[in-house]
């Protein structure tokens, strides 16, 4: 009998917990949400910020988790080795390819220059027509505003057509996230 894999979401966020308290609890009630739903996991296999508030809530909730690292932020990022899946990667490129392989979906949580890294990649990768799987943006009390606004400027001067933006899911709270999600999944 073969065996059915998980729905996957791929989850970039920061390796710092940011300025507001809103910001983890929001990664918390995304990793428990997850969990509840039975998807697994997938993220940068940290144990720091935001990563690990998403990684450590859905691990108590009794979900599946699937991290990546680099060799070179093992130290850095405390890899998290009590995950069900731990990958070391020995580049931050292939690190990024093994997350998005193993997801059916992928959402960005506040963050920093990592994460907008990972996000643009896996945007420009659809907009070439490279994959089809959702993207969304989990936009905590605006965090993502002032790069939405950022979008429709590049789009405003002509160096996108108005389809990239939509191409981008943008949700405001895990609920309406995780309505998505199964949604996409059925």
């Amino acid at each position: 009998m073969t065996q059915i894999p998980p729905y996957s979401v791929c989850v970039f966020c920061g390796s710092r917990f940011g300025r507001f308290s809103t910001y983890k609890d929001s990664a918390t009630e995304l990793g428990e949400a997850l969990a509840k739903n039975d998807m697994r996991l997938v993220y940068g296999a940290g144990d720091v910020g935001l990563m690990g508030a998403v990684a450590n809530a859905t691990q108590r909730a009794n979900g599946e988790t699937f991290g990546v690292i680099p060799v070179h932020l093992l130290n850095q990022e405390v890899g998290k080795r009590d995950l069900n899946s731990f990958i070391i990667t020995e580049t931050m490129h292939e690190r990024k390819k093994v997350m998005f392989m193993n997801a059916d979906a992928i959402v960005t949580l506040p963050g920093g220059a990592g994460s907008l890294d990972e996000l643009f990649e896996v945007l420009t990768w659809r907009q070439l027509g490279l994959h089809n799987k959702p993207v969304y943006l989990l936009n905590v009390n605006g965090f993502w505003d002032p790069l939405l606004a950022l979008l429709d400027h590049v789009i405003d001067e002509g160096f996108a057509d108005p389809s990239f933006k939509k191409s981008l899911q943008v949700v405001s709270d895990v609920p309406e996230l995780m309505r998505r999600l199964r949604a996409e999944r059925s």
